[in-house]
């Protein structure tokens, strides 16, 4: 996201504003959009809004493409570029769990409701729409409490986002 006033992220406890953001299925943008209200009919989602140029989340996404593949946490990327880019970016990091656009060209609605100032930022959302837990940039109990960290893992304790 371009540089403007830093926004507050929304806390824990409150309720997670809706969104209707177009779809990148198979590579392609998907003919339709998905809302956050869809998305919850199949339980607890973990959004992980990310640009594809943030090095943190080129280190970030694989670990969470572990949680999706393992049908462990229902993932869904919010790339904040287009779509061109977010599938060169899916196939250069090996990443299959379902992407959602927030364009630019319309003022990136879903990051500026959810406060984003900087990426990785992740909500985990219960299936009532409250956001359960916020984690941003990358800290490694984070990780490992998301299940996403194998014990082998060489990783930073903390990266900023």
């Amino acid at each position: 996201m371009g540089a403007q006033k830093q926004r507050k992220l929304l806390p824990a406890g409150t309720a997670a504003p809706d969104f209707r953001l177009a779809r990148l299925e198979g590579g392609q943008v998907a003919e339709g959009e998905a809302s956050l209200a869809e998305l919850l009919a199949g339980g607890p989602v973990l959004l992980v809004f990310f640009k594809i140029t943030c090095p943190v989340c080129q280190m970030t996404l694989p670990f969470l493409e572990r949680l999706h593949a393992a049908g462990a946490t229902r993932v869904f990327g919010i790339s904040q570029n287009d779509a061109h880019d977010t599938r060169q970016f899916l196939r250069h990091f090996g990443l299959s769990f379902p992407m959602l656009l927030d364009s630019e060209d319309d003022g990136f609605p879903a990051s500026n409701d959810y406060g984003i100032s900087s990426v990785p930022t992740m909500y985990r959302i219960d299936p009532n729409g409250t956001i359960d837990e916020v984690i941003e940039g990358w800290l490694k109990t984070d990780m490992e409490r998301l299940g996403a960290l194998r014990p082998d893992d060489n990783v930073p304790a903390w990266k900023a986002g």
